[in-house]
């Protein structure tokens, strides 16, 4: 039977290994707005033949970064203008929007997985050269979290997994079917759209945790 001191260094010797979990295990959050990634040849049928994109600000993830250049999107029932371009160029061009995004574009946008485009809605794109009509590759991505191996095998996950997140603040929540996505081209970050992050109250830079470290 412990007497109360005891108990106290108990209580706050297992707060502190609990506290010290959260802080060891940090997730840094990215939230995306609309966005777009364009193919060689849908960068120069936007924008001249040799176009080559320039870069506005480098993102967390190595290698990505935010263009000056913007386009417009267009769907059957409305059209966002300045949608930013992320690079570099890619071998499909994909474009990301939020479920509120489709409603306005008229655009039944599934929730995918960046980079399987198989059977989503096409869209029109508006470039100060040209315009393109995508057959495919309109989605709301799926929220992810970006890590390396090395992380991965420090957290218990593996490529391919689902997993929960708890989010902290006023809108404190968990959100399930996060996708881990691993690669030694990555940087450690949680990747959710515009809705998600309203919805809990959550912004760039934030900090989240695996649901599994918070018990």
């Amino acid at each position: 039977m412990l007497n109360n001191n005891e108990l106290i260094a108990k209580i706050s010797k297992e707060v502190l290994q609990r506290l010290n979990d959260i802080d060891n295990h940090k997730i840094v959050v990215g939230v995306s707005n609309r966005h777009i990634h364009l193919s060689k040849e849908d960068l120069e049928s936007l924008f001249g033949k040799d176009y080559e994109l320039t870069v506005k600000s480098t993102l967390k993830q190595p290698g990505q970064f935010a263009a000056e250049e913007c386009v417009t999107i267009r769907g059957p029932k409305g059209e966002f203008n300045n949608v930013r371009i992320l690079g570099p160029i890619r071998k499909k061009s994909q474009v990301e929007i939020s479920l509120t995004d489709s409603f306005k574009l008229g655009v039944k946008a599934p929730i995918k997985e960046s980079g399987k485009l198989q059977g989503t809605p096409g869209i029109q794109v508006i470039g100060p050269y040209g315009r393109i009509n995508m057959p495919e590759g309109t989605i709301i991505a799926l929220r992810h979290i970006h890590m390396t191996p090395e992380d991965a095998k420090f957290m218990d996950v593996k490529d391919g997994d689902f997993v929960d997140v708890q989010f902290f603040g006023e809108r404190k929540a968990v959100m399930g079917n996060v996708l881990i996505r691993v690669s030694d081209k990555y940087k450690l970050e949680m990747h959710l759209d515009t809705d998600e992050a309203n919805a809990v109250g959550i912004k760039n830079n934030d900090y989240v945790v695996l649901k599994k470290f918070t018990r």
